[in-house]
């Protein structure tokens, strides 16, 4: 049996309230670029800049990173294809959950190495805690502790056919 966290509903609205706050906080949408974590940080990304649109009317670049050959935990040559403009812009990393930080900072090495953005923001679905790395999200959707036994999963309908969130033991 799968222990749902969040639904359809809800996950609408952590992207409306998500959005609303990267508005906010960045006063605005000017100088912003979006950047999804493959694969399904990338469909959230998409759902964000589609929102601020709504929002703000303003179209929002939103580009894809696999940090893969980025990590700590990897022998291949730091190598990047990615050919985006992020100098003096507010680079908006999302991803699905949010676990030890490694793929996040993975992704900002990925980011540092081909510019120098003003700022690098994080906004993550699903924070499930136990950090190994000193990296907070900017923008949550939802806090989730877990044990590390157990596994967030997101469902996404672009990839899945339905919106959810849920726990596996």
């Amino acid at each position: 049996m799968k222990n749902i966290i969040m639904d359809e509903l809800a996950m609408k609205r952590a992207i409306a309230r998500i959005s609303n706050e990267i508005i906010e906080k960045n006063k605005g949408s000017e100088n912003l670029v979006l950047l999804g974590i493959v694969s399904r940080g990338e469909d959230l990304a998409h759902r964000i800049a589609a929102k601020i649109k709504d929002i703000e009317g303003t179209e929002i670049e939103v580009h894809a990173v696999n940090p893969t050959n980025f990590r700590d935990d990897n022998d291949h040559t730091r190598e990047i294809d990615l050919s985006v403009n992020f100098d003096n812009k507010t680079v908006i990393l999302v991803d699905d959950v949010l676990y030890t930080g490694r793929t996040v900072r993975a992704a900002m090495d990925a980011i540092l190495s081909i510019g120098r953005p003003s700022a690098i923001r994080l906004v993550t679905l699903i924070d499930r805690g136990h950090r190994e790395l000193p990296i907070r999200p900017d923008f949550v959707g939802k806090n989730l502790p877990t044990s590390s036994r157990e596994h967030v999963v997101v469902d996404l309908v672009e990839v899945d056919g339905k919106d959810r969130v849920y726990i596996e033991a």
